[in-house]
């Protein structure tokens, strides 16, 4: 008897042994799956869970999915269960307004994870799925990220084709506020920051009446925005636009995940500066490195200042590695700034200010001359992939 026990306990730990063995070969699967198509979490998200022989994998890219199906095939003994998000567990909710003045989303479903972006009220999103209090969206320049429940209102696609054609005010000042009456010493609703949009519904003296994501009413001064079918009519902007933009937020805190005027992080700052006229580029300072025209600022690995001098020009984007204060080359882009011209660039870097590439500039910024890795040209790029014009992003209504 004691020897059937020993036995029975054997081959119960080689089942268990095979199954971790088993187990941690899919998970080897699944990261070579996500290295080769789901390398970058900022665009793609690809998850999977064990939970017994039951495998859960989701993912917004079908090509993942497929992948992990054609490479697990082999492996026996396991339920696999991929989900295609949108999750269907949101009903055809699958669309929604942030709606908050300023939404923070961060890299997981709750607080205390890090702030990756930030948006503003009245951008669209699609949500993808829902854990806990938070949701899972894309933002309009195809970021990924989590927001709160609160911030984000959800609708279905007949309601978002609804808001497209809706008539809206983009609020136009730095900040303000939706007062409860056609009135500013009335109640407030909500605080407001540039670019926030909200849809019109009426008119009352000096005041806009608008309507919320979430239903909230509120009334704006006129002064304060403008129509948004008549923003989006403003043609291309050119570099003194992107410029006059950039330098009102001169003294602006610098924040990790930033991208409104209450705080920038270094590509929130310039992203900002091109969507308040009107150009969505793509969030972050490595992702917008590789849109735009490529401009020539090196002598081999080095700074050359003849030809910064020489081949930028103002609203150009600069971009900087940290790795080669170590003296390494090839790092990933960790900064970015816009060119003003004769070596001067404005940047989020501890607050937005303007500095100089020339050694001898009061402001010279010695640390990101030492960084400079490259330079593109965007505003003679708009309409080219993934710098786009608000008014032909599908998702704002396409006009």
């Amino acid at each position: 008897m004691k020897g059937i026990l020993i036995l029975g306990c054997l081959l119960n730990f080689a089942v268990s042994l095979k199954a971790q063995v088993d187990t941690t070969a899919f998970r080897t699967v699944s990261n070579q799956i996500k290295q080769e198509f789901a390398p970058d979490k900022r665009s793609v998200y690809f998850n999977i869970q064990f939970k017994g022989d039951t495998v859960f994998a989701e993912s917004t890219s079908a090509q993942v999915l497929e992948a992990l199906n054609n490479q697990s095939k082999d492996f026996k003994g396991f339920v696999k269960i991929n989900t295609l998000l949108p999750s269907n567990n949101l009903a055809g909710m699958e669309y929604g307004l942030a709606n908050l003045s300023v939404c923070n989303n961060r890299a997981a479903p709750q607080n205390a994870a890090e702030m990756m972006t930030q948006m503003i009220l009245g951008t669209p999103v699609q949500v993808l799925k829902k854990q806990g209090g938070y949701y899972l969206v894309r933002t309009p320049d195809g970021y990924l990220s989590w927001t709160d429940a609160t911030a984000v209102s959800l609708m279905d696609k007949r309601a978002f084709e609804e808001w497209k054609k809706s008539k809206r005010i983009i609020f136009t000042s730095d900040f303000g506020h939706a007062f409860s009456k056609a009135d500013m010493n009335s109640s407030r609703v909500s605080d407001l920051v540039n670019g926030n949009i909200l849809v019109l519904t009426g008119e009352e003296k000096a005041y806009y009446q608008v309507v919320f994501p979430d239903k909230r009413t509120g009334y704006i001064k006129k002064a304060d925005a403008k129509l948004f079918s008549d923003w989006l009519k403003k043609t291309n902007p050119n570099a003194e636009a992107i410029l006059t933009t950039a330098k009102t937020l001169i003294g602006v805190p610098y924040l990790w995940g930033g991208t409104s005027i209450k705080g920038v992080d270094c590509s929130g700052f310039t992203k900002t500066s091109y969507f308040l006229n009107g150009i969505i580029i793509p969030r972050d300072a490595s992702q917008q490195a590789l849109v735009g025209e490529d401009i020539p600022v090196l002598e081999g690995d080095s700074i050359s200042l003849t030809k910064c001098l020489k081949n930028l020009k103002a609203g150009d984007l600069l971009f900087f590695a940290a790795a080669k204060l170590k003296g390494t080359s090839g790092g990933r882009i960790t900064h970015t700034a816009i060119y003003i011209g004769d070596g001067e660039f404005i940047q989020s870097a501890g607050m937005v200010r303007i500095n100089s590439l020339k050694p001898d500039a009061v402001n010279f910024d010695e640390r990101e001359s030492k960084t400079l890795v490259s330079a593109k040209r965007f505003l003679n790029q708009i309409g080219t992939a993934e710098i786009t014009r608000v008014d032909r992003h599908d998702w704002y209504g396409a006009f």
